[in-house]
């Protein structure tokens, strides 16, 4: 007895699975090499006779299977080809079979959320929109129109183009800028949304392969869906990035991941929990991208607008509506901001041409308390809770321009302006600073085009003390806040009148809270668990395993993400904790858990150069093992944060950690006696987040011993403990004190000897020079 919501929404994802089936076995059959015998039936005829019904009565009789209401599983005994009809081909069976397993068991997982679950999200309607596109139910709750396309090759995206959008300036600053720019022009970033799927069908059909596709579509379009080439390091396969607002997905879409990069194998198809509240697939082929963008959105999630020049995922507080502490919930906004950015105002499918041709990327953080668990100090638009002094109005002071890059990190600078907690502000707020850094931005100099530059151009940032006590922090000119505000005030509806100049901060101690644990929700007798995922890298057996916790303990199995790669399970009754804790795939020698070290369970790091290009070194499987050993190694009074980055981008965002380690050169003395280059990194210490958040710039200069010059990643594990007990209280655990002493002494006297020789070098030096 499933709710109409849940039976709709049921019937969307079978119908997008449906469509990529019936496409696959075209594909093979306009190929004609398919192992696999197939009647006459199988061919999907204009027209199926009365008699057999073809291909579209074996899809009624597919739904009506999978709808029935049952606690059976089926599962595939064997991999040999069903000869029938061929319907499920032997390389997509393991997909489509744990379609049947996830469909015929929705019984376990709860037809409905929990009040506290949809706090805030409103009552949803399915409907199907004036345009023909429909609607599902988005995994906060929230109402989520894609296209859906039931018949291929059909599909067509529709709207105006992105181009056409900018302004005069904005179009000849392009022209004149920079390849990706003038690539925007030759074809606009919309074709993306049609293109990608007749690529996917001609290469399926082996009319083409991946290498006959387009450059710029190959390397820049295609990110417009989503998908960025790894060129470098797996040729052909994409990784495949979504959007998740608030970083809020289901235990259904926790095992649509896994199926989806299943078939790539384990050390390929991997799932990625990102520093955006995000979820990153690896080793997606072009030909397979329809069928999972298509498969996102039966399932209210998109993969539209998530890379290059877009407006990126939009991050919120991972504790929203569950908060004894919360200030405002985040949900509402970053599903109105998500709308904003990747659907189609008059269509309502996803693609919004408004938004396609920005100079560069761009970063929007929603903060739902003094923790920041947002980050907003590093987002190009931050709202910071804050409640209005005169009237207590609960809202939003803002900051702008936060980044990191190779060339330049900013931090945020305070915009003087307060909006209310309402999604029309902070969505009209957002739409008109969008609007000025698309027409006005910098479109020649990629490293120049983020928003800061655009602020700067408007006028000297200055520092000031906004109310007297709080700290100094700078603030963007004058002219530039008015600028926005009359763009705002363009929109008419009365918002710009509810907005008022930044409010004092919060006052009082606050200390950040923890994530991963077990801890107290303010609704009775639920709680949220933190579950530490090492690196925020996920194997299709451990996504699998999250989706089967939360669909035995989760009300509404739903699944929260946090930036610092982790996962929440919400309200989760008090006497479901023991069962939980003690599952046995938060134990043992499982990799996941809920009571990591301080150190293992508070590292990130970027993707690395498993898979990154630029990364210089390889950080996901040296962070991990690093930081269980210094657990062992050293005992800490707190959660010491260490973040890993391949390159100076900062993907791993190091400059925020307490410890920092960016890819970069080292030396090491070999065998022969000679210095040698090695995999190293640079080390910052001292950043810090939350409402106080300060970011360190600079890196440490050190060595990482006797015979090293830099930080070889081989010396890391006695560098970082030296740092841990020289800055953050750290003690040495008693079976590595002499090891750690020896190790100390010998760094010492083997800089000494560094210092001497460099200074003896410089002598000698400025010696010959006066002698010359």
């Amino acid at each position: 007895t499933q709710s109409k919501s849940r039976m709709l929404n049921s019937i969307a994802r079978l119908e997008a699975e449906v469509a990529g089936m019936q496409a696959r076995v075209g594909d093979a059959h306009r190929r004609d090499r398919s192992s696999i015998t197939r009647s006459s039936s199988a061919s999907r005829p204009e027209r199926p006779s009365r008699k057999h019904g073809g291909a579209k009565a074996r899809t009624r009789c597919f739904l009506a299977l999978c709808l029935t209401h049952s606690s059976a599983a089926i599962r595939v005994a064997s991999r040999a080809p069903i000869a029938h009809d061929g319907f499920l081909s032997t390389r997509s069976r393991p997909l489509e079979m744990n379609l049947f397993r996830r469909l015929l068991r929705l019984d376990r997982g709860g037809a409905e959320a929990s009040q506290e679950a949809s706090a805030g999200a409103g009552a949803s309607k399915l409907a199907v929109m004036e345009t023909g596109t429909p609607v599902v139910v988005s995994p906060m709750g929230f109402e989520f129109s894609a296209q859906r396309p039931l018949e291929q090759p059909d599909r067509l995206w529709r709207g105006a183009e992105g181009t056409s959008f900018l302004s005069e300036a904005a179009l000849a600053r392009a022209e004149a800028g920079n390849p990706i720019e003038k690539a925007k022009l030759v074809k606009d970033a919309t074709t993306v949304f049609n293109s990608v799927y007749e690529y996917a069908a001609a290469i399926r059909s082996g009319e083409m392969n991946w290498e006959d596709v387009e450059k710029a579509d190959m390397n820049t379009r295609l990110k417009w869906v989503g998908m960025l080439h790894r060129e470098k390091r797996t040729p052909g396969k994409f990784m495949m990035r979504l959007r998740t607002p608030n970083g809020i997905v289901n235990a259904d879409l926790m095992r649509f991941y896994a199926d989806s990069v299943e078939p790539y194998g384990a050390d390929v198809g991997v799932i990625d929990i990102t520093t955006r509240q995000n979820i990153q697939l690896r080793g997606i082929p072009l030909e397979d991208a329809t069928t999972i963008i298509d498969g996102l959105h039966a399932r209210g999630q998109t993969s539209f607008h998530s890379a290059l020049d877009n407006v990126r995922n939009m991050v919120g507080s991972p504790l929203a509506g569950i908060d004894d502490q919360e200030m405002v919930d985040t949900r509402p906004h970053c599903h109105a901001l998500n709308d904003l950015i990747s659907k189609n105002p008059e269509t309502g499918e996803r693609g919004n041409p408004m938004w396609c041709n920005l100079p560069r990327k761009f970063n929007i953080a929603v903060s739902g308390s003094r923790d920041d668990f947002a980050h907003t100090h590093i987002n190009d638009i931050g709202f910071q809770p804050c409640a209005h002094a005169t009237t207590g109005e609960m809202g939003f002071n803002v900051v702008l321009g936060g980044y990191m890059s190779t060339k330049r990190v900013a931090e945020s600078v305070d915009m003087n302006v307060w909006v209310p907690d309402s999604v029309d502000a902070t969505v009209a707020l957002s739409k008109a600073i969008l609007r000025v850094f698309r027409d006005e931005g910098e479109r020649k100099d990629r490293q120049k085009a983020r928003l800061m530059w655009l602020v700067e151009a408007h006028g000297p940032v200055e520092e000031v003390v906004p109310y007297p006590g709080e700290r100094p922090h700078a603030r963007c000119h004058a002219s530039y806040r008015e600028k926005i505000l009359a763009e705002v005030e363009s929109y008419g509806g009365g918002v710009r009148e509810r907005f008022d100049v930044q409010q004092p901060r919060p006052t009082g101690d606050f200390a950040r809270r923890e994530l991963n644990g077990v801890f107290a929700q303010p609704q009775p007798s639920l709680h949220r668990v933190g579950v530490h995922v090492p690196v925020g890298r996920l194997s299709v057996d451990e996504a699998r395993q999250i989706a089967d916790l939360a669909e035995r303990y989760v009300p509404g199995a739903e699944v929260r993400l946090t930036v610092e790669e982790n996962v929440i399970l919400p309200n989760v009754k008090e006497e479901d904790l023991a069962a939980l804790c003690a599952e046995p795939c938060l134990n043992g020698a499982s990799r996941l858990s809920v009571n990591p070290g301080k150190i293992a369970g508070n590292v990130v790091s970027c993707t690395g150069s498993q898979f990154c290009g630029l990364a210089m070194v390889e950080t996901k499987n040296n962070a991990e093992a690093i930081a269980k050993e210094l657990d062992q190694r050293v005992a800490v009074h707190r959660g010491i944060r260490i973040h890993w980055t391949g390159c100076p981008n900062s993907c791993g965002q190091v400059q925020a950690g307490d410890i920092g380690l960016m890819g970069g050169p080292a030396k090491k003395m070999n065998a022969e006696g000679k210095m040698k280059a090695v995999p190293g990194v640079k080390v910052f210490v001292g950043g810090t987040i939350g409402e106080h958040g300060k970011l360190q710039l600079q890196p440490t200069a050190m060595n990482g011993g006797a015979d090293s010059e830099g930080v070889p990643i081989d010396d890391l594990v006695p560098v970082l403990t030296q740092i841990i007990v020289d800055n953050f209280h750290g003690t040495v655990n008693p079976e590595f004190e002499a090891e750690q002493t020896a190790w100390r002494i010998a760094r010492e006297q083997g800089d000494a000897a560094k210092k001497v020789a460099a200074e003896a070098k410089a002598a000698a030096k400025a010696a010959k020079a006066k002698a010359a």
